[in-house]
């Protein structure tokens, strides 16, 4: 029987129990698994879009209204782990029907909220919800599907969820071009209850029953998100909002306790035998390696998600239908490369694969940081779509050596860490642009191609991590 890490370093999934779905309840599950978590990512990424309006019509900074992002992905990324766990002791169908139930109810809040504060709450909500999605997304594809097409499923997944990243603006840009920002959350709710519909018809159960007396530690759940908590709100402390701050001192604090916290936190965890943050995990080289990597890209696809819609519409004056249009060559590079990289999924090592897509992301974003004054419409589509085909060509091969790397029962904890490792890029990657209009305020329109700049940056060392997973790999 192939181990994890021996299955990890080839590129092949370890032995599963279990064989899958049949085909004919497999499609309508599937169906559930992608569309929910579409939904969830569509909805955080059309809020980038509707950014500059809000912040207009609510009287607040660019870098306050950047929370309206933090808020979600914050929420996610402090309930994602210990939700992971609750999958795996209790079955991952409850707690994404149970994240898909509470999703709608926070869109419902979003839709309503008049003011900064409710819609805020509203966000960090709509990102608890969706953490339940996030959490068992992976581990839900792999009970799905058997193991040998388990490539194909992630391959599906891993392009839903980068073209669904970049495909929220264009969406957005027709809703805004039609009605107000509400109605961005308002589309959620039929979607969504769609989701919670056919998600208890065919969403599997978990294979394996919980061990006797298995329950969560939240002692630990508690330690994991005072740790993200301190440590994202004492950097957000630092970020300076027009000026440098008068005293770092708070800032500094927060980050200091969070990182004490974060400290014990670890050291409690390499004593568990199912350990809330997977250090077990960690211990494989290549799938350390494959969280670092993707850090790194989402980071830069964040920055990249923020910082176009202002490029288009306050820096080059493009309409909001006419900035739609043109991101939506991100997701058509996506959709293009996915089925090749599914293909090449198990054929060339993953490190190989994720360090050539990276490097055509880097390229893409670094040609749009350098635009001319006055760039045409196909200028601007062939940058964004040599953005959107190499991290369709990072995203799948990554993914699947992150799952696959995992014995069959920790799957939840292998997509709890593969959804921690975006949402810790996608969380740094807002608060830089926060920053930056913080530091550069009454110049935002200097601001985009700056964080273009930066992300490009971030994607090369990205790309360089993820070649260093092939040393890794060629020793087997």
């Amino acid at each position: 029987m192939t181990s994890p890490a021996a299955a990890a370093r080839t590129g092949a999934a370890p032995a599963d129990p279990g064989d899958g779905l049949p085909p004919s309840t497999r499609l309508p599950a599937m169906l559930t698994v992608i569309l929910g978590i579409g939904v969830c990512v569509v909805d955080s990424t059309m809020v980038t879009l509707a950014l500059p309006g809000i912040v207009r019509d609510l009287q607040i900074a660019e870098a306050d209204g950047v929370w309206l992002v933090n808020a979600y992905q914050l929420s996610i990324l402090v309930l994602l782990l210990p939700l992971a766990m609750v999958g795996d002791l209790f079955g991952y169908r409850r707690v994404y029907l149970t994240g898909v139930a509470l999703f709608t109810l926070a869109s419902v809040a979003c839709v309503v909220a008049s003011g900064l504060g409710q819609l805020t709450l509203a966000r960090a909500l709509q990102g608890a919800g969706a953490a339940g999605l996030f959490a068992v997304n992976a581990a839900l594809v792999r009970l799905i599907y058997p193991a040998h097409l388990l490539g194909r499923g992630i391959a599906i997944n891993s392009a839903v969820v980068a073209v669904a990243s970049v495909a929220g603006p264009a969406l957005a840009a027709g809703i805004l071009s039609l009605a107000s920002w509400p109605w961005l959350f308002a589309v959620n709710i039929p979607f969504a209850l769609v989701v919670l519909l056919l998600g208890w018809r065919s969403l599997p159960p978990n294979r394996s029953p919980a061990p006797a007396g298995a329950r969560v530690p939240w002692l630990d759940a508690v330690l994991n998100a005072a740790m993200f908590l301190l440590l994202f709100l004492g950097m957000q402390r630092l970020v300076p909002h027009g000026a440098l701050p008068s005293s770092p001192v708070p800032g500094l604090m927060l980050v200091g306790v969070g990182a004490l916290i974060g400290v014990v936190y670890v050291r409690r965890q390499r004593r568990q035998a199912v350990p809330l943050l997977p250090v077990d995990l960690l211990a494989i080289p290549v799938f350390r390696l494959s969280m670092l990597t993707s850090v790194a890209a989402f980071s830069a696809q964040t920055l990249a998600s923020v910082a176009l819609p202002f490029l288009l519409l306050e820096g080059l004056q493009r309409s909001p239908g006419e900035a739609g249009w043109v991101l939506a060559a991100w997701p058509l590079g996506t959709v293009l490369t996915a089925p090749l990289a599914g293909r090449l999924i198990g054929r060339h090592p993953s490190g190989l694969l994720g360090g050539i897509g990276l490097g055509l992301l880097s390229l893409g974003l670094l040609a749009l940081a350098l635009l001319p004054p006055h760039p045409s419409g196909p200028a601007l589509a062939w940058r964004l779509a040599l953005c959107g085909a190499g991290f369709g060509l990072f995203q799948s091969p990554n993914n699947h050596t992150i799952v696959t790397s995992a014995p069959a029962h920790r799957s939840g904890g292998a997509a709890g860490m593969l959804g921690t490792a975006r949402l810790v890029g996608q969380s740094l990657g807002a608060l830089v642009v926060g920053a930056l209009y913080g530091l550069w305020a009454g110049k935002t329109v200097q601001v985009p191609s700056l964080a273009l700049a930066i992300a490009a940056g971030l994607a090369l060392a990205g790309g360089a991590t993820s070649l260093l997973r092939m040393r890794e790999q060629v020793r087997r």
